[in-house]
């Protein structure tokens, strides 16, 4: 029924989109913008500052994974003129859908031009037979990629330059106010990852567990592994488990790190399983700045402890 209630309102949101559009031209109103998780929301404010109006798809405490817009929000992207995405599980679904209600509506993917990662899959420790025996009845699967891109504040940098030129071809008497807060953003970010790099260049111990696999791309850019517990959405059957357990504790590990979208449930099994301690951390955090020095802190506080 949403689907069908969605293609009977295709023209009047079409013809409210050009009017939109117009009436921002004249009146010197905000640009209005969505994204689709909160930290590229924060990006899209620094580059545009008080020219942009920004709503984000996925609010706090909610999983890309699951996730699946209100109408509310639908209705507001019928004035929006530009949609920043990067490659959530709910895109996948929604996105189509989103573009067809709004044509006129620019989709920007903020993943073009940067190297992606593959998800980290359970670490499970087959001998040559079984691996030769997985494979044979394994149908061929494309990789899945990583869409946390935004862990790494080195490519944040590249994306806030995305977010500028984009910005200035819809409004180009903004260019040098996009420009400003570009390179403000772009200092705040080279700062942010001297900061991370003091933190954690003299820990010995440089392997972490997590329960969704969010951090790869932060591992990858500070010389960190990062051993996950969750795989494709899936938490893991008993052996796996016990394949997680016991890998963490080889590693000496004492911590697994959870965010709040997702239940502690399992993560709690492994803690006590290895004496250990569950820390939450967020990816989807607003405060992108903030939200990544407290991360730091909690892997360089956790990685000493498990020395």
């Amino acid at each position: 029924m949403k689907f069908l209630t969605a293609k009977t309102l295709l023209l009047s949101i079409t013809l409210l989109c050009s009017l939109a559009g117009a009436a921002n031209a004249q009146t010197g109103t905000p640009m209005q913008v969505f994204t689709s998780v909160l930290p590229l929301k924060y990006f899209v404010e620094r580059v545009g500052g008080q020219r942009v109006a920004v709503q984000v798809m996925v609010g706090p405490g909610r999983s890309p994974a699951t996730y699946e817009p209100k109408p509310k929000q639908m209705t507001a992207l019928s004035q929006a003129q530009l949609y920043y995405r990067i490659g959530v599980p709910f895109e996948k679904v929604w996105m189509k859908r989103v573009a067809t209600l709004n044509p006129a509506m620019e989709i920007i993917d903020l993943r073009q031009g940067l190297e992606l990662r593959s998800l980290e899959h359970h670490h499970h420790h087959h001998t040559e037979e079984d691996q030769h025996e997985i494979e044979r009845k394994a149908p061929a699967k494309e990789e899945e990629k990583d869409p946390h891109l935004w862990t790494d504040p080195n490519l944040v940098k590249q994306m806030a330059e995305r977010i500028r030129v984009t910005l200035t071809a819809v409004d180009p008497a903004g260019a040098e106010d996009y420009q400003a807060g570009a390179d403000s953003f772009t200092r705040d970010l080279d700062n942010l990852d001297r900061t991370i790099r003091r933190q954690l260049m003299n820990l010995k111990k440089r392997s972490f567990l997590v329960f969704h696999p969010s951090w790869g791309y932060f591992a990858a850019a500070y010389d960190l592994q990062q051993v996950a517990v969750e795989a494709s959405g899936k938490e893991p059957g008993p052996r796996a488990l016990a394949d997680i357990i016991q890998q963490a504790k080889d590693n000496h590990i004492s911590v697994i790190f959870v965010q709040q979208q997702f239940s502690r449930t399992t993560a709690a099994t492994i803690a006590r399983a290895i004496d250990g301690r569950v820390v939450a951390i967020d990816p989807l955090a607003e405060d992108y700045l903030a939200n990544m020095r407290r991360t730091a802190e909690a892997f360089a506080r956790s990685l000493e402890i498990s020395l």
